[in-house]
């Protein structure tokens, strides 16, 4: 069960195993922040503040953190972690053992998936998706989980502009997670207008504006070929 610590909370008498987000005073670990106590090989407290609340129906990227049969241990970009279970593979667990896992999924490959659950224990279960596994040449840009929606826009006009005017593949997860695929040229100027669209979330016209801007960099970018 997690464990939701606030500043000053007593965590631990192992200072030695003292981690991020926490203070020693006295010989003993406390919390320096709001947030969740994560124990593994050091102390940390994962803050809370801003971070990405899964909810059923949700379509994640994740990155295979862990491998802990029979399932995967998946970093959502949240502070609780998330259980793929072998089971989501046609071969069904009974043919997937602990050695032959990491054949379908190693640590740090990137997976889309939708939460199938979430319990009042925080335990999180995953599905596959589709086409599920983050291959060949691409680009994965994190942003805050609350700016996703500005950068899908409304109606989804923004997210349409940057797919035609950049010339990429690109996919939003609702975790904050995107996936650029085109080429490095056109990734490039996708990631620049993904974070330009993240600093001025809360301005008005950002939408003509980053039209205006993409327009603008495509006539410069002709101007100069034909030089």
């Amino acid at each position: 069960m997690y464990k939701v610590v606030v500043p000053g909370d007593f965590i631990s008498e192992e200072a030695e195993r003292a981690g991020e987000g926490t203070y020693v005073e006295d010989g003993k670990v406390y919390a320096m922040s709001y947030g969740i106590v994560e124990e593994r090989e050091e102390i940390k407290v994962v803050a809370l503040s801003g971070k990405y609340m899964p909810a059923k129906g949700d379509v994640v990227i994740g990155r295979i953190a862990e491998i802990s049969f029979p399932f995967w241990i998946v970093d959502i970009a949240s502070p609780y972690e998330a259980r793929l279970h072998v089971s989501e593979f046609a071969e069904g667990r009974d043919k997937i053992e602990f050695g032959s896992m990491s054949r379908y999924l190693d640590v740090d490959d990137f997976i889309v998936a939708k939460v199938m659950d979430v319990n009042v224990l925080m335990r999180i279960e995953l599905a596959l998706k589709e086409e599920f596994k983050m291959s060949g040449v691409g680009r994965l840009v994190e942003i805050p989980h609350t700016k996703v929606p500005r950068v899908i826009g409304r109606s989804g006009s923004m997210i349409k502009t940057l797919k035609e005017k950049c010339n990429c593949f690109i996919f939003i997860a609702k975790n904050g997670r995107i996936w650029i695929k085109g080429s490095e040229a056109d990734m490039n100027l996708a990631s620049e207008v993904i974070l330009k669209i993240v600093n001025e979330a809360h301005t008005s016209g950002l939408t003509d504006r980053v039209t205006n801007f993409l327009d603008s960099f495509r006539r410069d970018k002709e101007k100069g070929e034909e030089k």
